[in-house]
């Protein structure tokens, strides 16, 4: 489910692409910090996405420090810490084990079991700092995990489970904003599901995996209503973003929902 909300930095400026990096390298460093450095192998963009945007809504305080690391060993780095920083990297752990659990409960993945193990002792203290969130992603993943043994019977009900849960992610305060970024979420959870799915239909197809575009895939307008789709999906979060009251972070945001987050599409319709 992760990997495709990404901005397009081929259309950032300097600015805006330190920016992006400051948040990205903030985030593994907040990783490592709290869940050790196999906690940093679970880092993603789309989670940068989420703390970039509530950092903008919440003004949390935040400092800047350099450093190194194994993956940019030369050149330090400049890194962003706050409180939202923190939040996120903590989600990202959350998302990551329920994720390896769900791939070892369907696939039988050896690996995907060792990794969850190494990251099971730091749940305890996530679930009973966010219960809210834990106890959504628990839930959504539970009754995703039972869909998909089923035979897909429409296009919505994956996909809205999904964006349930990725909904609850985004309120980080429940406070005038929370139903916007709750609404948010889902609409982006929606998307990430859909692009997956179609992304990986004819990997399923091959395997016998569910997979509701096989509901589509045969119809002459497959692609056309695919990319209606996730216009539908992207176009619900562009109208609560242009509402938020974003400052700081609002160009970097436009660029992934406007840009960056059709980069795999692209890719994938050319293939």
């Amino acid at each position: 489910m992760f990997g495709y909300i990404v901005a397009n930095t081929e259309q950032l400026n300097e600015q805006q692409t330190q920016i992006y990096r400051e948040y990205y390298c903030g985030l593994c460093r907040s990783l490592k910090k709290q869940f050790g450095n196999f906690g940093r192998l679970t880092l993603n963009y789309d989670m940068t996405f989420m703390v970039l945007l509530l950092a903008d809504l919440f003004d949390p305080e935040t400092s800047y420090s350099e450093g190194r690391c194994v993956v940019h060993p030369k050149k330090k780095r400049r890194m962003a810490e706050n409180q939202v920083i923190d939040y996120g990297a903590a989600m990202n752990i959350l998302l990551a084990y329920h994720n390896l659990m769900d791939d070892w409960k369907d696939e039988g993945k050896a690996s995907a079991k060792a990794a969850a193990d190494r990251l099971k002792k730091y749940i305890p203290a996530i679930e009973e700092m966010y219960p809210r969130q834990a106890k959504a992603v628990r839930s959504a993943l539970e009754e995703l995990s039972g869909e998909e043994q089923k035979t897909p019977k429409d296009l919505d009900t994956a996909a809205n489970l999904s964006g349930r849960m990725l909904g609850e992610l985004f309120v980080y305060q429940k406070d005038f904003w929370a139903e916007d970024c709750r609404k948010f979420g889902q609409a982006l959870g929606r998307f990430v599901y859909w692009m997956d799915a179609y992304q990986d239909l004819e990997k399923d197809r091959k395997k016998g995996r569910y997979n509701p575009m096989v509901l589509i895939a045969d119809q002459p307008d497959y692609e056309a209503r695919v990319e209606e789709m996730l216009k539908g999906a992207l176009g619900e979060c562009a109208l609560i973003l242009e509402r938020l009251p974003l400052v700081e972070h609002l160009d970097i945001l436009r660029n992934v929902i406007y840009s960056g987050v059709w980069t795999k599409y692209k890719k994938g319709n050319e293939k």
